[in-house]
């Protein structure tokens, strides 16, 4: 078997289902690559991008804001809380909410919204990724 079906969901919405060659995802514990013939596995994933690649050698990338990774024998399923494809993403928009997150964690306010500039930090980062990756994906 060369292939493995990949479905990408969020809550709103299925963003991708096929046959892949190969999934590319960050979990908990680091860079997963995830083949045909994978062992099954279930783990959560951080925010950053996911990459499949297509038969034919094609790749199209998406942004997680995290969620799971479900492995099974003939199934590879990323549920995310958001999912975006990585084309899509708008970086004025992620800067500035880097930005402010960064004020936020300046200003050292409340426990509580230090833990939410920090989680919105870390989301604006894994998008500013993403699209540097595609950058760079495109110039090749």
């Amino acid at each position: 078997m060369t292939t493995i079906r990949c479905d990408i969901v969020s809550a709103e919405q299925e963003l991708f289902s096929g046959s892949v060659q190969m999934v590319v995802v960050t979990g908990e514990m680091g860079e997963l690559g995830i083949a045909p013939q994978h062992a099954p596995l279930i783990t959560r994933i951080k925010p950053g991008y996911v990459r499949v690649m297509l038969e034919g050698g094609t790749q199209q990338e998406f942004y997680v804001s995290g969620g799971i990774l479900e492995v099974q024998p003939q199934l590879v399923s990323v549920l995310a809380d958001t999912a975006v494809r990585a084309a899509d993403l708008d970086e004025a928009k992620a800067k500035l909410a880097k930005e402010e997150a960064e004020r936020v964690l300046a200003n050292r306010s409340e426990a509580m919204e230090i833990a939410e500039a920090q989680t919105k930090l870390a989301e604006a980062m894994a998008q500013l990724q993403a699209l540097e990756r595609l950058r760079k994906n495109l110039k090749h």
